[in-house]
């Protein structure tokens, strides 16, 4: 493993357990939405915690699990839990649209889990509808509520910066000085060059300072895992206002992040197509370690300037 690697620190893994999703967000997936993998094709429970191992050998101590939507893939908890037990492993996180966390929340925190994002773009009803194609709000809002209820801390909301979120904005902020709720504003990420997005995208600079002038903002430390974001918060307010803004200010060279896909494949960059296939590896330990090791002695930390190579939906690579 090269000095620069070392000197970097990758530590974080992000799981996709599923490439299924019960919404169509406009930004990550076409209307009809995407051709999902046969179940054979995913990697089965025992071959994520079998390949969350030998990472954790190589230096991950932080797994945060992802989708598509990971929990309408039946027994997530149970992955959960076999997650938590994994020596190594100090943090374990989920990602969600929150629409199954009335249902699964305790569960999930009783296996383990100590923090979740909810992905929440909209608090209007009907711009919610439409930028989701078929979600409800008060589903996400109950998602949300469930979430607190369980104990999950911190609690983040991720906010896709689109197109009429600026007549959103001060009611984002009235949710931080209700509750311990940590809001991130996230530049879109244009990652599937065949998925035109409507509308125009909104740079996270301009969004900060139409809050600074509208509010009293200072800059704070973000909460536990916080990575890229930027946060601020209005004085003696419980929650934060982040801000990651991957396109207006890269942090490629900042990266320590490694992804592997519900259908096994390692990737080491959300702006490369470049993948490793890991699943026949499975098994083989030495052999797995030292392919995770060859992919981080050529992980790149200046592909957000390249031009971009997916041929995957967001849905089927994993946040």
């Amino acid at each position: 493993m090269s000095d620069d690697v070392r000197a970097r620190r990758v530590d974080y893994l992000r799981l996709s357990i599923t490439d299924r999703c019960n919404l169509r967000c406009t930004y990550c997936m076409p209307p009809e939405g995407v051709p999902v993998r046969a179940h054979d094709d995913i990697l089965r429970f025992e071959e994520i915690v079998a390949f969350a191992r030998v990472a954790v050998t190589c230096g991950i101590s932080k797994v945060r699990i992802t989708g598509g939507e990971p929990l309408v893939r039946a027994g997530c908890p149970d992955l959960v839990g076999m997650l938590a037990a994994l020596p190594g492993v100090h943090d374990l996180s989920l990602t969600t649209n929150g629409l199954l966390l009335p249902r699964y929340a305790a569960e999930l925190r009783a296996a383990g889990l100590r923090r979740v994002n909810v992905s929440l773009d909209s608090l209007d009803p009907a711009r919610f509808a439409a930028v989701t194609r078929c979600g409800r709000l008060e589903d996400a809002l109950a998602g949300l509520e469930a979430a607190f209820a369980a104990g999950f801390d911190p609690v983040k909301l991720n906010v896709l910066l689109l197109e009429g979120i600026e007549d959103e904005l001060d009611a984002y902020v009235r949710l931080t000085l209700e509750r311990p709720l940590h809001v991130r504003f996230i530049e879109f990420m244009p990652l599937d060059r065949r998925l035109v997005l409507g509308g125009r995208m909104v740079p996270a600079p301009a969004v900060l300072e139409r809050l600074r002038a509208r509010h009293r903002l200072e800059p704070v430390g973000g909460p536990y895992g916080h990575g890229p974001a930027r946060y601020w918060a209005v004085p003696g307010a419980p929650g934060t206002i982040g801000f990651i803004a991957a396109i207006s200010d890269h942090f490629c060279q900042n990266c320590n992040r490694l992804r592997l896909t519900a259908d096994g494949r390692l990737r080491t960059c959300l702006f490369s197509g470049e993948e490793v296939a890991v699943r026949a590896l499975l098994g083989d330990d030495e052999g797995l370690r030292a392919a995770v090791l060859e992919a981080l002695a050529a992980k790149r930390y200046d592909r957000c300037r390249e031009a971009l190579a997916n041929e995957r939906a967001m849905s089927q690579i994993g946040g």
